[in-house]
């Protein structure tokens, strides 16, 4: 039972992030699609590191990447990539969804002199 109130709790997280980037919902629930829509919110190579998670032990720092990469698309600092998104996810991912934090545009591959792209309502 506990195992089931924790994927739930995934999903409402990731869907509200989802959302928040300007991706359907739904992308949430599909097991695959749903990483490849994180990689592309966080401006990674999708397909390329799609294909490296299924490595063991290169899936764990691509892990690190993505979610730090993941707060700073949302304006948070390093420490809630950390904290929030790698030690505590489900945690960080319900903050992300449900609180303040506004997507700002992909973080990685993005020169720092490109402004941030909205997001589409």
């Amino acid at each position: 039972m506990a195992f089931f109130i924790v994927g739930i709790i995934a999903i409402v997280g990731l869907w509200k992030i989802f959302t928040k980037a300007g991706n359907p919902g739904w992308a949430a629930i599909i097991p695959i699609y749903n990483t490849y829509i994180l990689l592309e919110i966080v401006g990674r190579p999708a397909w390329s590191l799609l294909i490296l998670l299924f490595i063991p032990f290169v899936n764990l720092v691509l892990f690190i990447i993505l979610a730090l990469d993941l707060a700073k698309s949302f304006g948070k600092s390093a420490v809630f990539g950390v904290f929030g998104l790698i030690i505590f996810p489900y945690i960080g991912s319900l903050i992300l969804g449900f609180g303040p934090a506004i997507y700002q545009g992909p973080c990685a591959g993005v020169p720092s002199n490109t402004p941030p792209v909205a997001p589409a309502v």
